[in-house]
């Protein structure tokens, strides 16, 4: 078996992609997409009418100019939602517009007109639908709230223990560790010297979380994600869930090394913890990592930029 066929049999793979052939050419159970992708999907050739119907579907519903804007922006995203949904078995997750990810209320109401416009529009089960949300305390608690309304979350640009301790006690549905992103600030900020580097900063942050995740019997999702090469993909070998681009998963299929599985589930477990992380605890202990403070600002600003943008196509195409 290839390395990506051996890889499957410790760990759920998800495509981190908007690419229709790229998800055909890999087989993988569910795929993500967040802001960036779907703005370098919807101007591929393949993706042109759905960019038309979501305008001409907005333009129906009527409103104001802004209104029609974020009407076919919405559209867009679940409709590349619905044809990925049609190549793979599982569930798609589609982002909130990172703009609202310091307001609960804003963000609820997002995730309510994306899983309705999914059952609406396409008949397709909010069951098969992970709504994508930036790790901020307002989204967890947008998370914990659409919980309760059987809509499942997937808590993105997460970087410190603190967001991930404050998912697990949300019962956030999943969560993603931003692998390569934080080695890439250990790599720009420190030396080589500085840390071990067989000790991947990146690796060892999800290999934290999961350890403390199954010791304490919490059942949110761990899904590694944003990696930079196969090393660090393979040093997560058994993780609950591993999303990956379509470039790391032809290198995958294309070795046939023996591949060992490098996280389980350990013997002794306990009860989740009893004491909860309050606001100003989480915003303490997050505060703490000047990594994660930095990279949770500077991905919201990027998916921020990546929507403005797509709502600059639409107005292109109006």
């Amino acid at each position: 078996m290839n390395q990506l066929e051996q890889l499957k049999k410790y760990t759920k793979i998800v495509i981190d992609s908007g690419d229709i052939e790229k998800i055909e050419k890999y087989t993988p159970y569910d795929a993500t997409t967040n802001p960036s992708l779907v703005l370098k999907a919807i101007q591929m050739k393949k993706y042109r009418s759905l960019l038309q119907e979501s305008i001409n579907y907005a333009k129906k519903k009527g409103g104001n100019r802004n209104k029609i804007i974020t009407n076919a922006t919405d559209k867009i995203i679940v409709s590349i939602g619905a044809e990925i949904l049609k190549k793979i078995p599982g569930v798609v997750s589609s982002e909130v517009d990172s703009r609202l990810s310091f307001d609960t209320h804003k963000s609820i109401e997002k995730a309510k007109k994306l899983i309705s416009l999914y059952e609406t529009e396409f008949g397709i089960s909010r069951s098969r639908i992970l709504i994508k949300l930036a790790a901020t305390w307002e989204c967890i608690q947008a998370a914990k709230e659409l919980e309760k309304e059987n809509i499942r979350c997937n808590l993105t640009l997460l970087f410190s223990f603190a967001q991930a301790r404050a998912c697990a006690e949300s019962k956030v549905f999943l969560i993603s560790p931003f692998v390569g992103r934080i080695s890439d600030w250990y790599n720009v900020n420190y030396s080589s010297s500085q840390y071990k580097s067989s000790l991947d900063p990146g690796v060892q942050s999800v290999q934290k979380i999961y350890k403390y995740y199954k010791k304490y019997s919490y059942k949110t999702v761990i899904m590694g994600a944003s990696f930079r090469d196969i090393k660090q993909v393979l040093s997560l070998s058994g993780c609950d869930c591993l999303t990956i681009s379509p470039e790391l998963l032809e290198i995958l299929q294309s070795k046939n090394t023996i591949i060992k599985q490098k996280l389980s589930t350990p013997k002794k477990i306990f009860p989740n913890h009893t004491d909860i992380l309050s606001h100003s605890d989480f915003l303490w202990l997050h505060n703490q990592d000047s990594m994660a403070v930095e990279k949770l600002s500077q991905g919201i600003r990027q998916f921020g930029t990546d929507q403005y943008l797509l709502e600059e196509i639409v107005i292109k195409n109006m």
